[in-house]
Parts: structure tokens; sequence; C-alpha cells
């Protein structure tokens, strides 16, 4: 052994001496460099906008890592944000304009140069804006520039224009800006230092997940309670310490058995109502009166409550009173006016609401729901939480600590996506209420700009000016019902109906709504369609293939009932064989994006924050897979240019030259207001502001320097209670966050759901139309209320209620989930994370196998009241027996986003759309929220049994699209960078 280790003669050993010496270990490089340069930008691959750095080398991506100063994930980065190497070198991106030569929907076009096609597209939206600017109908997906596309809309002056949380999350949003002047999802977050109870309804893993992943790490590291209310446990279910298989759509139920629970025990923090919230404030009591259901009021429209010690009405924002919560009190003026608290105490103490009541429909036992309810308020009122940390009220009363409730809520779109979701989120705000868990320590926290004025002050815009400009952006806060965009027979006019006496809170428009009423021409048809990053003759489509039919459907005329449709993305999605010309859109690598606190932001509840996205490459040198330039623009400078060519009054400069020179140049010189513009960090004309100062320059650069975001930390007295802090307010005041230091009433009771009630009920000059009446009396209750969801309730009316779930000819809730893994339609095109899953399965439980006759992996029909899909069964035990599940968007179309013909996506894979339906089953109105109209995905009810023929593939199957075929070769990444870097290092 010793002569075959020996050292050869001719090689020599550093520092060796004598005979005896031995080898010295070779010089390793233990830190190798990922590449030759590395640049900091924004993440695109979900909704998180994570902090990332991008390693580069010869000028190909190398690796990218998440960037540890980022404020939202802080370096954690999970496998979407590592694949977006894949994503920017995706075989599907697309390389040229294109233009349709054959018949919609076949996906045949010929390229053209940009300047055909921005000819093209101005010279069919310049005359809509001259004739009427409605026959526009501008609606954007997955995008993250909502400040600058609602604007554009709005110099063009259609009403409509609309984002994708109507089928998202506009439930949630208006559920708590109605409520709390703040919401669930992305603009709140618990309290991760203090929390002992964390209950997350409804939270699947694809938004928000590192920073949800980081706090999550947190509690269990503390040792804090999680619980887990969701029909599947997987994720942030599968790590809870109980998991709640609820029913889909009884969530809000569940909460009102809490709630029941807490005020039979008495565990109500009633001071911080009163301090807070408008629990004291009288509410008349008129039946049929014109102010029945309203806040009693004095002379100059304060709100009264009733002061026990002096039995008077006064102004309910005195503090050196002592107001009534319970009881009946008669005004000066001879009203009977109770106040909110008594009216909550009213409904929700009623039996109905008893855990043995609702614990059959949730299917919770009702010992359950009791546990919870005790725990829910040891955790709140037993914990003894202080902070010391001393703070004044927007009062002027100093507070030598913070009390904290150390309860938490978290809420997605497992509660917001059913007809019953925006009562439901309101329900969950009651219940946090009620514990005096709404921005204490310990509690859910406000992330600025919230919270806001209840409701937020900018209403929908509606009239256009002499030079054609929209009187305010399409999308706002309907304060009452004259504020809704309906004509003077109180009939929609906008093509999604949001707004009208149908949905009057859609607060972030319908845009699952739009194909079907453009091809109805309901409420009129219009010329052109306008979409960004909207997959809606897919994955997006609710109805799949009625909506292709209503995409390519001709007139007696033989045109299209859609004329024209414009659309705009960075890969060949299912959607693109539907468009007439298509605006190739670049990755997100190779654009200026601001992910601005005027659209959906990225601050912590400790700091204000937003940032950018900046060019990694330069479009122009990033090639296609067959070798060949791409020569594509970020749909955002398109816009610009084309609201320029058009003739925009915000986009020309007096001389009638184009304003902004790209997308770059409107972010750093645009002005929403005086001072105000997309991004709060280095402004003024140094660059030495924050928040408000004129236009600099310089700002992307110093963004740039800087990791590409900004972050201004909230004064450390202002962090807690910030809807009745004066320190956070006048701090939010001078950001622009709201428009004066004066408190934030919370609203136990929304004035403003009575409104609608009212008018329904035949009182004030704007009434809904008969067809409507019922609805409006029904839903705007301004007590959170729980419904049967339409869908539950229509496929299985004829059924008696305590036998629906074993006789219904639809027995089964489906629904899916979105994996950690994958977001939207994205990532199942991506390369690398196909290795975690190429398709999906219908997932439900063995006893529900059992019960049908089905085995593991058998192919099943799974059937609806909209039609009949057949995929393949797999069984597993985490779901609750009485629903079925699969993941979201992983299924394809043969053809679309370059896979190949036989990828699993598109023989084995299916989506769960193709069940759901646009419209109720009663096709009365859309499948959505009576109150906001946000689309109700949640309410599929199925049925299913073994498929009755032999299948190896899913079913429907469509006509592949004619797009260029893919190449299946491997898709290697990788070993030639490996090979270089190595030779660099071996020549240093």
């Amino acid at each position: 052994m010793r002569r075959l280790c020996r050292v050869p003669r001719d090689v020599a050993v550093p520092g060796a001496r004598g005979h005896n010496a031995r080898m010295a270990d070779p010089a390793l490089n233990l830190s190798p460099s990922p590449g030759d340069e590395v640049k900091s930008t924004t993440c695109y691959m979900c909704a998180c906008r994570c902090g990332i750095k991008v390693w580069l080398a010869d000028g190909k991506i190398r690796y990218i890592q998440g960037n540890r100063d980022h404020p939202v994930n802080q370096g954690v980065l999970c496998a979407k944000g590592a694949a977006g190497i894949m994503q920017h070198y995706s075989p599907a991106r697309l390389r040229k304009p294109l233009l349709r030569v054959g018949e919609r929907g076949a996906g045949e076009f010929r390229e053209i140069e940009w300047d055909e096609a921005l000819d093209i597209a101005t010279s069919w939206l310049k005359p809509i804006r001259e004739r009427n600017p409605d026959e526009l109908a501008f609606f954007t997906g997955r995008d993250q520039s909502q400040a600058l596309t609602g604007w554009w809309a709005q110099q063009f002056g259609t009403v409509n224009y609309a984002a994708h949380g109507g089928f998202c999350s506009v439930n949630m949003a208006a559920g708590g800006l109605y409520s709390v002047g703040g919401s669930f999802w992305e603009f709140g977050e618990p309290d991760w230092e203090h929390t002992q109870l964390l209950m997350l309804w409804g939270v699947a893993e694809d938004h928000d997940s590192n920073p949800l992943k980081l706090g999550l790490g947190k509690l269990k590291e503390r040792g804090a309670k999680v619980i887990a209310v969701n029909p599947v446990r997987s994720g942030y279910g599968a790590i809870a310490d109980e998991w709640i298989g609820i029913r889909p759509g009884t969530d809000g139920l569940f909460a009102f058995a809490l709630i029941h629970e807490l005020l039979r025990m008495d565990r109500i923090d009633l001071d911080y109502l009163v301090r807070y919230a408008n629990a004291h404030w009288l509410v008349i009591g008129n039946p049929g009166g014109a102010d029945d259901g309203m806040f009693a009021r004095d002379a100059d429209g304060g709100s009264l409550c009733w002061d026990a010690e002096k039995n008077v009405a006064v102004d309910a924002g005195r503090i050196d009173i002592s107001p009534a919560v319970v009881g009946n009190y008669t005004l000066a003026d001879g009203r009977s006016a109770r106040p909110v608290f008594q009216l909550i105490v009213d409904r929700y103490l009623d039996p109905q609401y008893a855990p043995e009541a609702v614990s059959e429909r949730c299917g919770i036992p009702a010992s359950t729901i009791r546990r919870i309810a005790r725990e829910l308020a040891e955790a709140a009122f037993d914990s003894n939480l202080t902070l010391p940390i001393a703070w004044t009220d927007s009062w002027g009363r100093e507070h030598a600590e913070m009390v904290g409730r150390p309860v938490s809520m978290h809420a997605m779109r497992g509660i917001s996506a059913h007809s019953n979701g925006f009562h439901t989120c309101r329900a969950l705000h009651l219940l946090q209420l009620l514990l005096g868990a709404i921005d204490a320590p310990g509690s859910f926290r406000y992330q600025p700009p919230f919270p806001k004025p209840i409701p937020p002050a900018n209403r929908p815009g509606k009239l256009r000016k002499p030079d054609g400009l929209l009187d305010a952006a399409p999308l706002g806060f309907v304060h009452g019902p004259e504020d809704l965009v309906v004509d003077h027979h109180g009939q929609p006019r906008r093509i999604d109906h949001a707004y009208s006496w149908a949905y009057p809170l859609a607060a972030h428009g319908m845009m699952h709504t739009v194909i079907r009423n453009a091809w109805a021409g309901d409420p009129y048809r219009i010329d052109t369609l306008l979409m960004f990053m909207a997959n809606m003759s897919w994955n997006s489509a609710m109805n799949t293939g009625e909506t292709m039919h209503w995409l390519t459907d001709k007139d007696e005329a033989g045109e299209y009932r859609i004329p024209r449709i414009i659309y705009s993305d960075a890969y060949a999605s299912e959607m693109v064989a539907y468009a007439d010309l298509v605006l190739p859109d670049t990755t997100y690598l190779e654009r200026f994006d601001a992910i601005s606190l005027l659209d959906r932001p990225i601050s912590d509840a400790d700091a204000a924050s937003d940032a950018i996205r900046h060019p990694v490459f330069d479009p122009a040198t990033q090639l296609g897979q067959d070798g060949t330039p791409r020569d594509v623009r970020g749909f955002q400078s398109v816009l610009i240019e084309l609201g320029a060519r058009i003739g925009l009054p915000g986009l020309l400069d007096e001389d009638g030259s184009p304003k902004y020179r790209d997308y770059a140049d409107y972010i750093v010189r645009h002005e929403r207001a005086p001072g105000v513009g997309l991004l709060a960090g280095w402004r003024g004309e140094d660059g030495k502001s924050e928040g408000k100062g004129a236009p600099n320059p310089d700002q992307l650069q110093r963004y740039i320097e800087h990791g590409g975001f900004w972050h201004s930390p909230v004064p450390a007295s202002a962090r807690y209670f910030k809807m009745a802090n004066r320190d956070y307010l006048q701090w939010a005041q001078r950001f622009g966050f709201v428009p004066t230091a004066e408190p934030i009433v919370l609203q136990l009771y929304s004035e403003t759901l009575q409104k609608f009630r009212l008018a329904a009920q035949g009182h004030g000059p704007h009434q809904p139309p008969p067809e409507h009446r019922q609805r409006v009396a029904t839903y705007f209750d301004p007590l959170p209320i729980w419904y049967e969801p339409f869908e539950h309730e229509q496929v299985n009316a004829a059924v008696p209620d305590r036998q629906v779930r074993t006789e219904s000819r639809f027995p089964l809730s489906a629904i899916t989930q979105r994996p950690m893994f994958m977001y939207h339609a994205w990532g199942s095109q991506n390369a690398w994370l196909r290795q975690i899953a190429t398709r999906n399965y219908l997932y439900l439980h063995p006893d529900t196998g059992a019960q049908y006759g089905i085995a593991d992996e058998d192919w099943i029909e799974v059937t609806s009241h909209n039609g009949t899909i057949t995929v393949q069964a797999k069984f597993a035990a985490n779901v609750q027996p009485d629903t079925v599940w699969s993941w979201n968007a992983i299924g394809k179309r043969k053809g679309a986003w370059k896979l190949a013909k036989n990828a699993p996506e598109s023989t084995k894979g299916f989506l769960l759309n193709h069940l759901i339906s646009d419209v109720t089953p009663k096709g009365d109105y859309a499948n959505a929220d009576p109150v906001t109209g946000q689309a109700a995905w949640f309410d599929l009810r199925v049925s299913i049994r073994k498929a009755s023929a032999q299948v190896d593939e899913s079913q429907p199957q469509f006509k592949p699209l004619a797009f260029t075929e893919a190449n299946e070769a491997p898709l290697r990444y990788g070993a030639q960078l490996r090979e270089r870097m190595s030779r660099k290092g071996n020549s240093k």
C-alpha cells in the first residue's frame, strides 16, 4: 500500500521535507463563483414577488438565488423561483408579432414586423376611441402592472377594463376593505413573532409562499399552534398541528358557530369593539322606512351612540362617555335604535348557529367546534401578551404598552372562490374583531398602504369628459347605489356587468363573464377585445368548450361575433390561437416592471416597500430554441406607444409628440398626483425624498444599485393599532396612503350594504330593476350571513336537505388546489418543474372509491350539470370524503406551449374547468358571488363512476393547435456552461 501511494519522482510536493513528508491537499475552491456577473431583480414565477439574484456566465443564466437582503423572502427561494431559468429559455417563447391567416382558433399565423403590427392595432383602436370608447374591452390577466393598464383604460375612455381579480380574490379584497379597511391575501399578515394560535382558512401554497414558509417556521420553532381549515390537507396543512377537513363552501357557517360560542361564553373584547369599531353605533329600527337599518346621526352627519350614564344619544366618536352596547333606545325624535353589538348578539346567539346545528353540514364535530372556540379565547385573553412600546392613539391618549391578542388568521382562495365568499370573508373579520385581533400584537396585521378608509375613496369611473377621458379609473369602490355603472334604466353599462345591480361591489371587474357577454352582445356589441396574459380559452375559462365556441362563432353574415381580438403573451399558450393579432411580450428578465404601492404592494407589517424588475438581458440578444433572433417587446411599452399613436390625452405632450419613451420612462416621470408616482423610493430631483417628491431621472438606477427594491420602516411606535395610531396615520398621510390622519373605524355592521337593501325595498332615487330586487334585498345584509352556494343548492333543489349528500345527482364537491411548485399555466411548460409533475389525477378518499366501486388508478367519468370528463383516479386520504380534488392548470391542449405532441400534460392531464359552468344551473346569473361577482370556481358539484369503456387518454380532447411542432429532443441546460466555467477555473 505504501508503494502505491508513493509520489512520483517528477512531482514536486510543496513544503515537503525529507522522505517522510506527505503530499499536501490539492488547492480547491470551496466557494466557486456561480457566474461572471450577478444582477438583482424581482421574481415573476408567482405573485409573491421575491427578490432574486440572477447569476450570468457568458451571457446566459447560470443560477438564480434568493436575495438575502430583500424584505419579502430574505433569501428564501422556492422551486418556481429557481426554475425561472427554464421559464426564460422556454421553447414556447414567441419571437415576432403574428397576424392570423387561417380560421380563428386554428393557430395559423404569419410573422410580421412591429411597425405593421402597431399600424394594424392603431387602425383598429383609433376609430373606436373616436366613435365610442366602450367598444374596446381591455382585460388583463396575471400581470402586475395594473397601475398602468387601468390608467391607460381611463385615458382611452372605456369603462370596459378589468384585471384578473374577479376570478381570483375580489371577495377577499372587498370583504376586508368594506369591513376592516384591509384584507387577507397579500395585503395583511399574521404577527409571526407573537401569535400563539394561527388559523389558516382555505390557504393553498401558490400565493405568498415564501413569506408564509418563513412565518410558519417561526411558529413551529416557538411551539405556537397552527390549525388548517381546508377540504384537502396538503402543503401548509400537512405541517399544521390540526387539520379541519371542512366541506367546501361552509367556512362561513363554521365561523358563525365559533362566534356563537364566544358570545355564549362572554369571551369578547368589548373595550376593543367600542374603541376601534362601530359596536356602539346606534342603528335605526324602522321596518319599511327609508331610514331602517341606517346609523342614527346628528345634524352634521356624525354617528350617534347611547351614553349609558347620561341616558342620551351622543357623538359616537367621543371618548368621555360610557357607551351602551346592548339594549333598545328611543331617540329624541321618537325613533327606535339599537347598538350594532345588540344586533350581533341577536343574530349569532340564535340556536341555528350552535355547534350542534352546523356540525353535520360543515363536517366538523360539535365538540371540535366548541374546543376551538375555547382555544381561540384562551389564546386571545389568557396569554397576557403585552409589548413595552409606548404609543399615542388618535384621540391623544397615551399608552405605556401595547396589549396583545395573539390569535392570527390568514385566508385565501379556498374561502373566497364561492358564491357565498364575500360574506364568508366578512364572517372571518367579524370573528377577529370580536377577539380584538385586528392589528393588535400577536394578531392579523395591516401591511402599508393599509388600512384604508372604509370603503376606500376611489369610486369607479363612468362618465367621459369632452376629450374622451373617463372621469375616474374604471375600477374602484362603490359607496352606494348612485355609484353603479348602469344606464338610466338600471341596466349594465359594462360588458362584464360589473358594478351593475346584479354584482354591485365588483371592485376588480368580472373577467370571467366578458367572453360570453361579448359574444352575446349583452348589453351591446364590442368591436375589439384586447387581452394581456389571460389564457381565457383554457385554464382561465369557466366552461372551456363553450368559451372556445364563443371566440370562434360567426353571425349570419359570416363575421366573427367578437370582431377583433388582440392578445399579448410571452408564450404560445392556448389563447394565442384565438387572436387575430398577437403582440409578443418579453420574459420577466427582459423588461422593466414596477411593483408599485399604487398596485399590488410588497410591504410587510413593519415597513412600506416597492420594487422593480429591470432587464437582465436585451431581448434582441436572446435567441429562440431554433437559434433565430427574437423580436419581442414588453407589453407595457407597447401599450404606451399605442396610446401615443391613438392620441390619448395622458400619453401626448402639448406639441402632440409622445410623452413617454417607453415604460421605464413612464415609471420615472409619470405622476398620478403631484409628487406621487409609481415608485416611492429616491424621489425628488436630488433623489433624497421618499413617498412623495418630484420625478428623479436617476430613480431606476438607484433601485438597481439597491438590489431592486425600496424599504421604509414604519416607526416603532406606529406598528400596531394602525387604524387608530396617531403616529402611524400621520406617517401614512405623509406618504399619501390616507387622505387625513383621522382614525379609521372598523365596520362590524356595513351601512353601505344596507343602502342597497333599502334601494331594493323601494327607497331612494336609485333602485334596482324588478328582476334584481329580491336578490339585492337578500344578499346585501349589513351583517355577515351564510347561504348554501348557488350550485350546491340548485343542482340539489329537489332533494331533502338531510339527504343531499347521499341522494343527490351530484353528491360530491370538486375543487382544485395549486401546488407549491407550479403557478397557473406558466409552470407546466417549465422543463424543470415538469420533472416534479407532468400530469394530474383526480384524487379521492379511499372510502369514496369503495362507495362508488372505483379502484386506485381506475379511469373514471366525472359529471357535473355542465358536462362530463374522463380522467384517472388516484386514492388519497388527505381529503374529506365528500370532496374530490386535483392540481390545477397542469392539463394542456395538444399543440400548445411547445410541448411534445404526446406530452403527459395533454394526454393524461385534464382541467376541471371543462365541468365548471360560467352561469348558475338555473342560467339566470353568472356563476359568481351576488355581491362582488367573483367567480365561484369552488362551488362545482359532481358525480363519479367507473369509465364505461377502456381509455388511455383523458377526455375531452380537442384538435391539436397548428403551432410549430416542438423539438422532442431532450432539453439540456447547463452542460456547456459547466464546461466553460471549468475551463476558466483551470486557466486561473
